[in-house]
């Protein structure tokens, strides 16, 4: 499942916006070693690089065309392809970010927990995630893939990532080895100029694991089903454009 930094990019402004509400409330003034877990494109390392002067910060995703683009937008930094769910650095790092990554990850809380041993006393884990399975535009993900033609591609099939954990299971998960941690939930209103908008949004992210799973030829009529689905479940604000409501859970724990 290939990710395209051009097409993460087309929304830039609103998928950095959660990254610099996270990094605002990060409890660090100078950290050493920092680690953008799941760069991307480089945007959310670009925040660290201007919030840290003089630290040393390393970039990790799993993706080539990702990192590729992170080396472009900012050449001073190392970029490194790993596996987030298994990886573990060298030595430990005073902060542990990741702006929505964990999400994709199996049993992320296990991974979590695991990377908590690896943040010096006092360093941070600082997470971001989108808890937006239950909104319109992914429930209708499922309903296009379960109607007409594309039934017999999904039948049997669970496309979908599984749902965020209660917020309990991270207290229960991390609180032993946390000094503090925190959790909350923001939602954002992007405004975006209409479904269409919407629908290449998610293209980005939550569409793709289902244009993947269909044959070149059911794409496209794919992609029209969603957007009619889309076009019922946003209805325009006067001048035409939509609000996309998105959750988002954010976690900060300081290490014990």
């Amino acid at each position: 499942m290939a990710w395209s930094a051009e097409q993460y990019l087309k929304f830039e402004d609103e998928r950095t916006r959660p990254a610099r509400d996270l990094l605002a409330q990060v409890p660090l003034s100078a950290p050493r070693t920092v680690v953008d877990l799941g760069c991307g494109p480089g945007n959310s390392t670009e925040l660290l690089v201007e919030r840290f002067e003089g630290a040393e910060v390393t970039g990790l995703d799993s993706d080539a065309d990702m990192l590729a683009a992170a080396r472009g937008r900012l050449p001073q930094c190392r970029f490194v392809a790993a596996d987030i769910g298994t990886w573990m650095p060298e030595s430990p790092v005073d902060l542990l970010f990741a702006n929505a990554v964990f999400q994709w990850i199996p049993d992320h809380l296990a991974v979590l927990d695991r990377l908590m041993n690896a943040i010096t006393p006092g360093g941070v884990l600082a997470v971001q995630m989108p808890d937006n399975l239950g909104e319109p535009s992914h429930l209708a993900m499922d309903a296009s893939a379960h109607s007409g033609p594309f039934a017999e591609v999904f039948a049997g099939r669970v496309i979908r990532r599984p749902p965020l954990p209660d917020p309990r299971a991270y207290f229960e998960r991390l609180g032993a080895k946390s000094a503090r941690l925190d959790l909350w939930h923001t939602v954002y209103q992007h405004k975006l100029s209409g479904p269409a908008a919407i629908v290449e949004w998610v293209k980005g992210t939550g569409l793709r694991p289902y244009l993947d799973a269909l044959p070149p030829n059911l794409r496209e009529a794919f992609l029209a089903d969603y957007l009619a689905r889309i076009s019922a479940a946003y209805p325009p604000l006067s001048d035409g454009s939509v609000l996309l409501r998105f959750p988002r859970l954010f976690l900060v724990a300081v290490k014990r």
